[in-house]
């Protein structure tokens, strides 16, 4: 087994040799971090986990998406104590009192027919805002986090008004509780779009690039950008956000969604007081959409961008092989919200054994060797009907046989001629 020393070294070389701006955002804690990494995986012979992330190592791909399993303390904590590879804490504002939830503020869409009371989960709806607890107190816990888990790599996520002095301001004191790196939250589809917050700003790109501006000449960890699916293009702004000084892109946001209407009040879901209002589609059903973002995003990536930037994909991830489609597109990290409120934390340890079966099934020893590996395989509409048109005339020259009589061979001559018959 390779030793801490060398490993030692190793990272130290790493972070010798990384980009100006690579360095300003390499925190002190990480080095020892990746020295750790991990290595009773792979002394047992098993596929490894473990992701090194814009100079974050974590032990797995797994990430608590920001939301309600990041809110508190108790439950980051118990995020850490189940395994996951890294947490990103409800997103703060400076001012929690402007945010007010409501209760009921979730919706579920089985499959079954409308109201059925039993049948899988496939939707999610909410209307929850961003945390409403007073900023000093999450700084506060953020800071007995990081004491005692040190090693863990806990991310904050942050929203703030469309003001430079605000952002620098949450920036600041976000930092200094002692988070390993920022995800901007760009993309809440719901709540608070008057002063110019979430996707408000993530569906303008010139005001995305602007904010982005503010934020990476303040901030000196790692930021992700949190892309919204409620876009045209979704690669527009993940590539400003790339090219404003962001280190990664985390895609997809909740979907805008009206969840259903309850056939027997004729009101819609989720109801508060007989009314509701549009709200972010989450869980099983959005996948097959956030794996369509997250391919055209790790494609633009690839083609534009060579200085490591990172990818986090979220939406509807159960499962392992949920994870590997993800990865196998090109991401870093896999997300999930969703799947923690439905599943519980120790969905982690099924997440990593089925990812884990996945890689022994195709004798993969890491995560970096099939990152990416179906990514080449998309094409456009018009390319495949060249392919298949190419292929259907091979296929026509094979069922053709010999095309020469120089080609009749001894040996085969009872095939050949066999190729050559049409019924």
């Amino acid at each position: 087994m390779e030793s801490l020393t060398l490993r030692a070294s190793t990272a130290a070389a790493a972070a010798a040799t990384a980009s100006p701006l690579q360095q300003r955002r390499l925190p002190g804690r990480q080095r020892a971090t990746y020295v750790r990494a991990t290595a009773s995986a792979s002394a047992a012979g098993e596929p490894d986990l473990s992701v090194r992330v814009n100079g974050l190592q974590m032990p797995n791909p797994f990430v608590i998406g920001s939301g309600p399993p990041g809110t508190n303390y108790t439950v980051m904590k118990r995020a850490f104590d189940e395994g996951w590879g890294g947490v990103i804490a409800k997103t703060v504002s400076l001012d929690a009192e402007k945010v007010i939830n409501v209760t009921p503020r979730y919706a579920k869409l089985r499959a079954e027919p409308n109201g059925a009371a039993m049948g899988r989960i496939i939707g999610w709806q909410n209307i929850e805002l961003i945390s409403d607890r007073p900023l000093e107190t999450m700084l506060n816990e953020f800071k007995q986090l990081k004491k005692e888990y040190p090693d863990r790599i806990l991310i904050g996520s942050i929203m703030e008004e469309y003001n430079k002095a605000a952002w620098h301001e949450l920036i600041e004191r976000v930092e200094e509780s002692g988070v390993d790196a920022l995800e901007i939250n760009f993309s809440c589809p719901h709540g608070m779009p008057e002063r110019k917050m979430g996707a408000a700003v993530g569906q303008d790109c010139d005001l995305l690039e602007e904010v982005c501006g503010w934020i990476n000449e303040k901030a000196t960890v790692p930021v992700w950008a949190k892309m919204t699916p409620n876009i045209t293009d979704i690669t527009q702004p993940a590539r400003i956000s790339l090219k404003s000084g962001c280190e990664g892109v985390s895609a997809i946001n909740t979907i805008m969604s009206v969840m259903g209407i309850n056939l027997k009040t004729l009101r819609p879901e989720p109801c508060v007081e007989g009314y509701s209002t549009p709200g972010g589609y989450s869980a099983r059903a959005v996948h097959p959409i956030a794996l369509a973002k997250v391919m055209q995003i790790a494609r633009m990536m690839k083609e534009e961008f060579a200085d490591g930037q990172s990818l986090s994909a979220i939406g509807g991830v159960e499962t392992g092989n949920d994870a590997a489609e993800f990865i196998l597109l090109g991401a870093d990290t896999v997300q999930v919200c969703t799947g923690v409120m439905m599943h519980g934390y120790p969905l982690v340890k099924k997440l990593c054994a089925e990812l884990q079966d996945f890689m022994r099934e195709h004798n993969f020893s890491s995560i970096e060797e099939f990152r990416g590996a179906s990514l080449p395989y998309f094409t456009t509409h018009t390319d495949l009907v060249h392919r298949q048109q190419e292929a259907i005339k091979q296929r026509k020259a094979i069922k053709k046989g010999l095309q020469s009589d120089k080609d009749w061979t001894g040996d085969g001559f009872v095939k050949e001629t066999e190729s050559m018959v049409s019924n």
